[in-house]
């Protein structure tokens, strides 16, 4: 098992953009990640995720399978919000360089404001090829694509080199993101994930960049 950070301080734990679920639901999807996170996946027991949500053992089992099932209903709640606020983006930022670092702020917001959270996706989920095989497959392949789409626009309008491909792009971006959040659980340190945000894409956006012309010697930045 992965050795994890100190213990997770409580945060407000992460609710649905598109509107929350019914609110047993919700509240055993919430003591879920307090408990995935504190004990790990694979020594919680579904009778404690119940105590700690103050419902009954048996009302897990009216809205979900089972562990696992409780698992991927939290990714999945976690990544319908990120993939709606990434979808908004698309239509409320026009210039690529800026949306790239919204979507950033969002990404280490999001994950900031729950450790809780943030251990079971850098952590838990990680613990298992079976999960992580089928994650991909599905939201998170939704999610990295607004990621391709916004680089891909970037370079339709001249602003990032076109010699890179957008879906390998859009992994280093993602990657980076990821890093630092795993970084902050680990950290002894306390402080705001979401200021890494600026830094991260700013070193990101100047990989991507065209290349300034050899002949006129002329730098070309990105439009603001």
């Amino acid at each position: 098992m992965t050795n994890r950070a100190r213990t997770p301080r409580p945060r407000r734990s992460s609710q649905t953009r598109a509107g929350a679920g019914p609110p047993k639901r919700d509240a055993l999807l919430d003591a879920a990640a307090q408990v995935f996170a504190e004990r790990g996946f694979f020594a919680a027991q579904v009778a404690e995720i119940a105590r700690r949500a103050g419902l009954a053992a048996g009302t897990v089992y009216l809205y979900f399978k089972n562990k696992d099932d409780l698992l991927l209903s939290l990714f999945n709640r976690t990544m319908d919000a990120a993939i709606a606020d990434g979808r908004d983006l698309l239509t409320s930022v026009a210039d690529p360089s800026a949306r790239l670092r919204r979507f950033a702020e969002l990404h280490l917001g999001r994950l900031g404001r729950d450790q809780h959270l943030a251990i079971v996706f850098q952590v838990e989920l990680r613990q298992s090829t079976k999960f992580m095989a089928e994650f991909s497959a599905t939201r998170l392949r939704e999610y990295l694509g607004l990621i391709r789409d916004t680089i891909a626009l970037g370079q339709a309008r001249g602003d990032f080199r076109t010699d890179l491909s957008p879906t390998l792009a859009a992994k280093l971006l993602f990657g980076a993101l990821d890093e630092m959040a795993t970084n902050w659980i680990l950290s002894k340190r306390t402080y705001a994930l979401e200021a890494d945000a600026a830094r991260v894409v700013d070193v990101f956006i100047h990989g991507v960049q065209r290349q300034p012309s050899a002949a006129s010697g002329v730098i070309r930045l990105t439009r603001p």
